[in-house]
């Protein structure tokens, strides 16, 4: 593993053997201990550490002394949380020689002891708790430097990511905002990403993606811009009574079980989607729990549950063991462009809401 910070071989020492602390280590061999026999600080434990004396004691804070590292500034946090330097270096994915350094160097630049540590006890000074929440601060502030910078470039270097429920990706009115949005800004560089049944909302919410083709209902904070309307079809096991019939209704389909979705979906859009509860009030009877399209489709296979889906799943999902069936007195289900209510405004954001609109003025009829 590549060590941050210092080479391994790098002790610190200038060619003449003296190191950046102006500490002669000329009679110091490689394991610490002094060729005339003297232990130098760390002696026989090489993952030791040793404070030092500060390196700028009442020298003001200028260009010329070098500030923390954000690398370091973390190292000292994990440190705080563990008392451990094993365990520290662990979640670090450093050895524990590269974070004693991290943290030498550290104080060295604060000219503060931050921990106390020996073979068997890492304890933190009271300069160390005192400076810890600036320490968090400082992180938390270059961490949402880093989410800002990177927002800013997706809007103005035209970067765009989108995100897609199950086969939406494929759908001829999504292929058409994203034709008409590469035709008005060529230079808009987009990608694709694939969410399942349980995942999609979750990543239009986190900022994952900037906008999330899918079926509504959403819910709150979200808007959308409905791109198609179209039947619902029962999802059924192919030795269902029904399932070779041409047409079903409601009530012929009540008290069978149907597939549920993992607590992270929002319950208002799955209950609309089975039809929970049905038009007597009657509510539905959950079976197994899929976290993805494949996964409702192997329970409905296997006669575990039944599902509601769009009509064009008959294209997308055929499968062995499962058979569509219309069911007319069910209402339409929709197809939207959603995005997040709070970044509508966005360049990107508006630019593909523009494309969109521009769509469906041209071929209204999808799907």
């Amino acid at each position: 593993m590549t060590e941050h910070g210092q080479g391994p071989d790098d002790r610190g020492a200038d060619d003449r053997g003296v190191d950046d602390r102006g500490v002669d280590r000329r009679g110091a061999d490689d394991r610490g201990v002094d060729r005339r026999g003297a232990d130098a600080p760390g002696a026989g434990d090489p993952d030791a550490y040793a404070p030092g004396p500060p390196a700028h004691a009442g020298t003001p804070w200028t260009a010329s002394r070098q500030a923390p590292s954000v690398q370091q500034l973390e190292s000292f946090l994990i440190l705080a949380e563990e008392l451990h330097f094993g365990r520290a270096a662990a979640r670090l994915f450093v050895t524990q020689p590269a974070l004693s350094r991290q943290l030498r160097s550290l104080e060295e630049r604060l000219d503060v002891v931050l921990l106390h540590r020996s073979r068997r006890h890492v304890e933190i000074t009271p300069a160390g708790a005192a400076l810890l929440p600036k320490a968090r601060a400082a992180v938390e502030a270059m961490a949402g430097l880093c989410r800002a910078a990177d927002s800013h470039a997706r809007q103005i270097e035209g970067r765009m990511v989108i995100g897609s429920i199950a086969a939406e990706a494929s759908m001829p009115y999504t292929r058409a905002v994203l034709d008409e949005l590469h035709a008005c800004h060529p230079r808009l560089r987009t990608s694709v990403r694939g969410f399942d049944l349980a995942t999609h909302f979750g990543a239009l919410e986190r900022g994952e993606v900037d906008v999330l083709f899918l079926r509504p209902p959403v819910p709150p904070g979200i808007e959308t811009l409905t791109l198609a309307t179209e039947p619902r079809v029962a999802c059924l096991p192919a030795d269902d009574p029904l399932a070779g019939r041409d047409e079903v209704t409601l009530a012929e389909l009540s008290g069978r079980p149907v597939v549920d979705v993992p607590s992270q979906c929002p319950r208002l859009w799955w209950s609309f989607w089975m039809a929970d509860p049905r038009p007597d009030g009657s509510p539905v009877r959950y079976g197994p729990v899929a976290p993805d399209m494949e996964a409702l489709l192997l329970a409905v296979s296997q006669g575990q549950a039944m599902a509601f889906l769009p009509a064009t799943a008959r294209h997308f999902y055929p499968r062995p063991g499962i058979s569509y069936v219309a069911v007319p007195d069910l209402p339409p289900g929709t197809a939207a462009l959603a995005w997040m209510a709070r970044n509508r405004t966005l360049p990107t954001v508006a630019a593909i809401r523009r494309a969109a609109a521009t769509a469906l003025r041209n071929a209204p009829t999808y799907p």
